[in-house]
């Protein structure tokens, strides 16, 4: 736990989401109602690979919305971690989505993916 968690109780919540599963979807609203297009969006492409995820509504929470953007010095919301390490956002995943490279994360991190998106 580094120095800015113990005084950072927003990082130890945020640090504690994303230890809790393999893919963590920081976003608008939920995986079956996302609040806005990039959240949606991200929540799509995961959903076509058939990733198992764990979606987080930074909108419960102004703590979380604001400590998440710190957290990992991005601006925007939707953030995508895998395994423990930032991924960015909704252009990055949908860029790396359309390339092939995010399947190929995934299935490099021993995440699992849907047959028919191989």
């Amino acid at each position: 736990m580094s120095t800015e968690t113990q005084t950072n109780p927003a990082h130890a919540k945020i640090e504690a989401e994303i230890a809790s599963s393999d893919v963590v979807l920081f976003m608008k609203g939920t995986p079956q109602f996302p609040m806005c297009g990039f959240s949606g969006q991200v929540v799509q492409i995961l959903d076509y690979l058939g990733v198992p995820f764990k979606g987080v509504n930074v909108l419960d929470s102004d703590e979380i919305r604001q400590g998440i953007k710190d957290y990992s010095n991005w601006p925007t919301i939707p953030q995508l971690y895998v395994k423990n390490e930032f991924i960015g956002g909704c252009d990055i995943t949908r860029e790396m989505f359309q390339s092939g490279e995010l399947l190929e994360l995934m299935k490099s991190k021993g995440i699992q993916v849907r047959d028919a998106a191989q």
